[in-house]
């Protein structure tokens, strides 16, 4: 009877559909046939507000027809410039890079429903209790939503309710620490928050202290088991900046943003700690200017990871050894604008949408399953200042 109900309740649940979806892919992806899963998209654009924007903009995407229709403001905000979506696929999260709290100097945290033509309801917003929030998730049951505060050097947690409202915070944890850069790294920054496959651990990668943290997650409580947390430690001057497990589990990838650089880890999902493989540069040898990464994803099949170069705004792609966790350089394409802050993996794997924070742009690209090269498909998206962008698969391919 236990074991019914459990069912049951899970079919009502977001974690239940989350582990659908994660089973779903991988028989795709690793089953031996690389074929497109979906065809169409709703996403949704964190952006910097200012004389251009407004706040989070929606354009629908038909991928199979490489075609874009109903670009719109979704929601006014003032500096919503990450994004996350409930495992339920019904509510959207932002980060506001706001500091507006009398309590606390704090940023926030905003709650909206998403609506059928794209535009979103906001729900309501909390107090981060950490300066310059930068990025979000929500953890696959979908009762939490975990934050990483930027000057805060700190990661926040709160609960979610039924009708997607965020609820009280149920923790807030604190680094401490600086490491080599003069500048960015003389106190801790915060700078991602991930959950592991299995959605048991939080990887914090911190800019300001050169480590990935790692808590083990109570998701019941919604708290961090503080006593158990481990670090992985980068080299002095790494700035870890995002942070991106493999979808098969055993190795994890963060960015250098001071470094230009990627590094592959081991991960131990039974002991829940991280051991440095592999490092390679993002850029090429004889680049001389100023530059810095941003975003760090894999691809769904798991042979390929990207990096977005700031400066030199391009996506830097690596074959990755799944065994070894060894990086290979495959290619570095540009990204046709300026300062490519984020991008993008549809869930099927065939494109990638890159967001030119300094040139106004949304650039589409073809995604080769075989080499993990990207193609332009001349689809570009004026979008003021971009900073995120997050796919919402609304429809499949047969």
């Amino acid at each position: 009877m236990r074991r019914l109900r459990f069912w049951i309740e899970g079919l009502n649940s977001g974690w239940f559909w989350h582990l659908v979806f994660v089973v779903c892919l991988r028989l795709a992806v690793f089953g031996g046939e690389a074929r497109v899963l979906a065809a169409e998209y709703r996403v949704f654009v964190g952006t910097y507000t200012g004389e251009e924007s407004r706040g989070i903009y929606s354009f629908s995407l038909d991928a199979s027809e490489e075609k874009v229709e109903a670009f719109r403001l979704a929601a006014e905000a003032e500096n919503p410039s990450f994004l996350a979506i409930h495992p339920n696929r019904r509510f959207l999260y932002a980060v506001r890079e706001v500091n507006e709290f009398e309590v606390e100097a704090s940023g926030a945290v905003g709650a909206y429903q998403i609506q059928p033509d794209g535009s979103l309801l906001f729900l309501n917003q909390a107090a981060t209790g950490g300066g310059a929030p930068c990025h979000l998730v929500v953890e696959a049951t979908g009762n939490f939503l975990l934050v990483a505060n930027y000057n805060g050097g700190s990661v926040s947690v709160f609960r979610l309710g039924g009708d997607g409202s965020i609820e009280e915070r149920t923790e807030i944890v604190q680094h401490f620490g600086s490491s080599k850069h003069p500048r960015r790294q003389r106190r801790p920054h915060a700078h991602s928050v991930n959950l592991d496959v299995g959605n048991r651990y939080v990887a914090v990668a911190d800019l300001g202290v050169d480590k990935v943290f790692v808590y083990p997650l109570d998701a019941v409580k919604g708290r961090l088991r503080l006593a158990k947390a481990g670090a992985a430690s980068l080299p002095p001057g790494f700035g870890p900046r995002h942070f991106a497990f493999h979808p098969q589990g055993k190795l994890a990838f963060v960015n250098g943003e001071l470094s230009s650089s990627l590094a592959s880890l081991r991960w131990n999902s039974a002991e829940g700690n991280l051991e440095l493989l592999d490092r390679k540069s993002t850029l090429p040898a004889d680049f001389a200017g100023g530059n810095s990464t941003a975003e760090v994803r894999c691809h769904p099949n798991g042979r390929f990871v990207y990096v977005s170069n700031r400066g030199h705004d391009s996506i830097a792609v690596f074959g990755v050894n799944a065994a070894t966790g060894r990086l290979t350089p495959i290619d570095r394409e540009p990204t046709q604008g300026q300062t490519p802050r984020h991008f993008g993996i549809s869930p099927c794997g065939g494109y990638l949408l890159a967001a030119n924070q300094k040139s106004n742009s949304i650039v589409l690209f073809r995604i080769d399953s075989a080499s993990g090269k990207l193609e332009a498909t001349g689809l570009k998206v004026e979008a003021p200042t971009p900073v995120c962008v997050q796919f919402l698969q609304t429809a499949k391919a047969e």
